[in-house]
């Protein structure tokens, strides 16, 4: 069995990165700031960060690579 077979798999992973790299040890002052820099890291997530699977490509410039193909 495969962990990636699992349907909520795909969002487990998100989730565990959000809590590893986002979240843990860290306290807000407020909700606006926790909601803010959530939403900053959000869009870091999908546009920015590098990622092996996309052949070390940010998601965006992925995108963009296979709109010019």
């Amino acid at each position: 069995y495969h962990l990636l077979s699992h349907p909520a798999a795909a969002t487990e992973q998100v989730f565990g990165h959000l809590k590893d790299e986002f979240y843990a040890g860290r306290e807000f002052a407020s909700y606006e700031q926790f909601k803010n820099e959530l939403d900053a890291y959000i869009i870091h997530w999908n546009t920015k960060r590098r990622q092996i699977r996309l052949e070390g490509h940010t998601p965006e410039e992925f995108r963009n690579m296979s709109l010019t193909a």
